[in-house]
């Protein structure tokens, strides 16, 4: 496997003059990451990255300070409402996702990566997240945006998230199979699909997902949880109750060289998680 980090959790807690994108990317290197999941609007400050900023030479020049770093763009992320109920804001989003996918195309992006949305415009999840109808709208609302990574050679990829439309592996299958191109993929992150009332079952639940979606799984994110009040706490990879053992031997049998970034790391903790995964991962 290759293993990368999030951009924006680099030198996260260091001085604005190392939160720069060129030198977060230097920091990931001498960490000994291969690939990063990068969000612009996270490492450079200043601009929203909407379509009219997502240009050529933004992706050239993010190209050349990767390349300057021996790193890869595992994920450029464009992580929008595609479910939000204004027509004009939707239509807005959408053309954030074609300029990422613009930029994706020559920056040489594995993926671009998003969440599933919510049917409201607060993105929060609410009694009809999990509905027919949500998952309807937010498949109405992907749809043209596939089309678009088509017609650049891009693959879009979703992720499944239990407090999003897309909740269940089931649910990342109807979407697969509605949309049906072979330019939609997958973001495998196991702890997004846990909350509270199925951690007793959450072997079962990834075995599931590796059979349902194993095919079109392009990149894994890798963190850790604990629990806290309702709720799951995501933290970094080898400090809470996460077992990798099952994630590491399918993608270890199944995935060669699949890029796989680490979430929620610390600059004290990032290194630590990459050596407990790939030491776990020679030993399967």
């Amino acid at each position: 496997m290759q293993l990368g980090i999030r951009l924006h959790d680099v030198n996260a807690s260091l001085g604005d003059e190392f939160k720069t994108m060129e030198k977060r990317a230097e920091k990931a290197r001498e960490e000994g990451f291969s690939c990063v999941h990068l969000a612009y609007s996270k490492v450079i400050k200043g601009w929203t990255f909407d379509n009219c900023a997502l240009t050529e030479g933004l992706a050239q020049y993010t190209r050349r300070v990767f390349r300057q770093n021996d790193l890869d763009v595992a994920v450029l992320g464009c992580y929008l409402n595609l479910a939000h109920p204004d027509p004009e804001k939707l239509k807005e989003i959408q053309n954030r996702y074609y300029g990422s996918i613009r930029v994706a195309s020559l920056l040489g992006a594995s993926v671009v990566g998003t969440e599933t949305g919510a049917p409201n415009a607060q993105y929060k999840m609410d009694e009809n997240t999990h509905s027919k109808e949500a998952l309807e709208t937010f498949i109405r609302g992907l749809a043209p945006v596939v089309e678009c990574a088509e017609k650049y050679g891009v693959s879009m990829a979703i992720e499944p998230v239990w407090k999003h439309i897309v909740c269940t592996p089931e649910r990342a299958r109807i979407v697969l199979d509605a949309i049906g191109s072979r330019n939609l993929r997958i973001i495998f992150d196991p702890v997004n699909l846990l909350y509270p009332g199925n951690l007793n079952e959450r072997e079962e639940l990834f075995e599931r997902t590796m059979n349902l979606l194993g095919d079109d799984i392009a990149v894994v994110h890798l963190k850790d949880y604990v629990p806290e009040g309702d709720d799951l706490k995501s933290i970094a990879a080898g400090t809470g109750e996460m077992d990798y053992r099952q994630i590491l031997s399918f993608m270890k049998a199944r995935k060669p060289y699949i890029q796989a970034t680490l979430e929620n790391t610390t600059n004290d903790n990032a290194v630590q998680s990459r050596e407990m995964l790939e030491q776990l991962y020679s030993t399967l």
